[in-house]
């Protein structure tokens, strides 16, 4: 790995979060002007929470406030510009920002799944820099999505929220405010759990229930 990634990897890691990847912007990735080099920072099983947990601000969206000031931070010292999914509108585009920087694939449900860690792992920022630094090699890692058998991530939402028309957010938000729903709001998204891959990293109950909560707050 370049010396530049792997210190900044190292910088996240003392917060939980990974360094995942970096890429070299143009016209079409909506990065912000100046940008030569992007790199993304997320989080894949447990590390991240577990820090998170133990310093959880008050307020409004406190991952997101936490995440910020991580990144800001790491940010300043690096002379970088820290970004989050958050910021916007307009929104930038992280999902196209992380097939970019790795090898991660678009999954059945809609969210991206990597073939490691499967289902449990977020994007939770980027930096960028202004020059073009060298990215890290690619894995060349291929979508698990293409070889799995019966896809039971397809079929084990109990209201059918996913399928060819995309995701029904209405319905999933609708199940998980009646009793129906306890199981998701305590443990997860059951499609999301129906997944083979990276079993390894799924997060724990603490984890999986503030996403729920997060996700259902965020839908009034």
């Amino acid at each position: 790995m370049p010396q530049w990634y792997d210190d900044i990897a190292a910088a996240l890691s003392t917060h939980g979060l990974m360094a995942r990847g970096a890429f070299h912007p143009g016209p079409a990735d909506g990065a912000p002007a100046g940008a030569g080099t992007v790199l993304l920072a997320g989080n894949a099983g447990p590390a991240m929470w577990e820090a998170f947990a133990a310093e959880m601000p008050a307020g409004h969206d406190p991952l997101d406030a936490w995440c910020g000031a991580v990144l800001e931070d790491i940010a300043q010292r690096f002379e970088a510009t820290a970004l989050l999914p958050s910021d916007g509108p307009p929104y930038l585009p992280f999902q196209r920002w992380a097939m970019r920087a790795e090898d991660v694939y678009r999954s059945p449900l809609g969210i991206l799944i990597d073939p490691r860690f499967g289902l449990w792992h977020g994007y939770r920022g980027a930096l960028a820099f202004p020059g073009r630094l060298a990215p890290p090699p690619r894995a060349a890692r291929a979508n698990p999505c293409e070889t799995c058998a019966g896809r039971p991530c397809l079929s084990a939402c109990p209201v059918a929220a996913f399928g060819e028309d995309g995701y029904d957010v209405p319905a999933c938000a609708t199940h998980l405010r009646t009793p129906a729903g306890a199981d998701c709001m305590a443990l997860g998204c059951r499609a999301r759990r129906a997944c083979p891959v990276g079993r390894d990293h799924v997060y724990g109950a603490a984890q999986a229930a503030f996403h729920m909560r997060a996700f259902l707050a965020a839908r009034g």
